[in-house]
């Protein structure tokens, strides 16, 4: 191993490897600086360059050097990796918006200017805020949910935390993508569904002490409010090419979401038990991802496993299990061949455990 890989190498094991997380934001500022086809930086870095260096790490086997961790006891350094997501996200969108104005629709600028911003705000918005809307302090939780604006998506918070995680690996789960399911009719599906679970939920929460759905207490009342005064100011501020831009950008940031979505749990199913009830969320229940860079810079998000073990577990103390289902490739790799359904079929169905497989002939 050569004196600078092994720099590299012990950079990924410090803690100080998450600032690697800012290195998408800081791909989209140099786009925005440099304008033109540099505007295009970041999608090219997320679907090229981490490909490429997580190919070669997991060649050298730099993957498998670090599977396990100790917890973590200076939790506060970490936190504060976390919350200055926030003004990067927010500060990169207005940015954006100042220099948007000057471009044409549909122009190379535009377009570019609208995939960089999108992918920031999957990657540091809502991936932050996954990991903020499951820690127990109040405030915490508001930033996450603060940091669901850009993409219109607050309503996650309750599908996800009071949804998703009891129903994971169901047919009754949105985000589950069934044996054989193209990712591009997962977008409806799960779209849809995270949307309708959601106001279930909230009705269901107020239903439990009386209240009516059509109360002050309705959080999805106030997430729609929020997100609409947030749309006003930018119409305000920046014009319908603002307003445009906004939108789409917000649209990008969702189909990538749920692009994660797709791979996270693609073909993977609980047995139901003679009860009627589903067999506890187990580790084989969501596919593990290893792959060095990508889990990094997403903040280890790609420890999925691990983190359906234990919902409310930090960032920095998730573990790979290698009992789990593996993906083969990292998340951005990942997510490139599901747009090819063919392919992700013949390189994922395999994989996927045989006695899940025989639960989806049954069924």
């Amino acid at each position: 191993m050569n004196s600078d890989l092994k720099l590299f190498s012990g950079f990924l094991f410090t803690d100080f490897k998450y600032l690697m997380a800012y290195s998408i934001p800081l791909t989209s500022l140099i786009g925005f600086y440099f304008g033109g086809y540099w505007l295009f930086t970041t999608p090219f870095y997320i679907f090229f360059i981490i490909p490429t260096v997580e190919f070669v790490l997991t060649r050298l086997g730099i993957d498998e050097l670090e599977t396990s961790r100790d917890e973590k006891g200076i939790h506060w350094i970490f936190d504060v990796m976390l919350y200055l997501n926030i003004p990067i996200v927010f500060g990169l969108l207005i940015y954006s918006l100042n220099l948007i104005i000057n471009f044409e629709f549909l122009s190379l600028e535009f377009v570019g200017s609208i995939l960089s911003i999108g992918l920031v705000i999957v990657s540091n918005g809502i991936n932050v805020a996954h990991e903020l809307c499951h820690r127990t302090r109040t405030y915490e939780r508001f930033l996450g949910k603060f940091l669901l604006i850009p993409s219109l998506y607050m309503h996650f918070y309750l599908e996800h935390n009071y949804g998703h995680h009891l129903k994971v690996a169901t047919k009754e789960d949105p985000v589950t993508a069934k044996y054989n399911e193209p990712v591009y009719s997962f977008w409806i599906s799960a779209i849809k569904g995270e949307l309708l679970g959601a106001i279930k939920i909230q009705k269901n929460r107020l239903a439990r002490n009386n209240i009516s759905f059509f109360s002050i207490y309705n959080d999805m009342f106030w997430y729609a409010i929020i997100q609409l005064l947030y749309l006003l100011l930018v119409f305000i501020l920046f014009g319908i090419k603002g307003l445009i831009f906004c939108l789409l950008v917000a649209l990008i940031s969702i189909l990538m979401f749920e692009s994660v979505n797709y791979i996270e749990h693609y073909g993977l199913l609980r047995k139901k038990l003679s009860s009627g009830r589903y067999e506890r969320v187990q580790e084989r229940h969501s596919w593990n991802s290893n792959h060095v860079l990508g889990r990094i810079v997403l903040y280890e998000l790609t420890r999925h496993s691990d983190h359906h073990r234990v919902a409310d577990t930090e960032y920095q103390n998730l573990k790979s299990i290698d009992n789990s289902p593996q993906l083969p490739f990292g998340y951005p790799t990942s997510i490139l061949l599901s747009f090819i359904p063919i392919l992700w079929f013949k390189i994922m169905n395999p994989r996927v455990p045989k006695d899940m497989y025989e639960l989806y002939l049954k069924n």
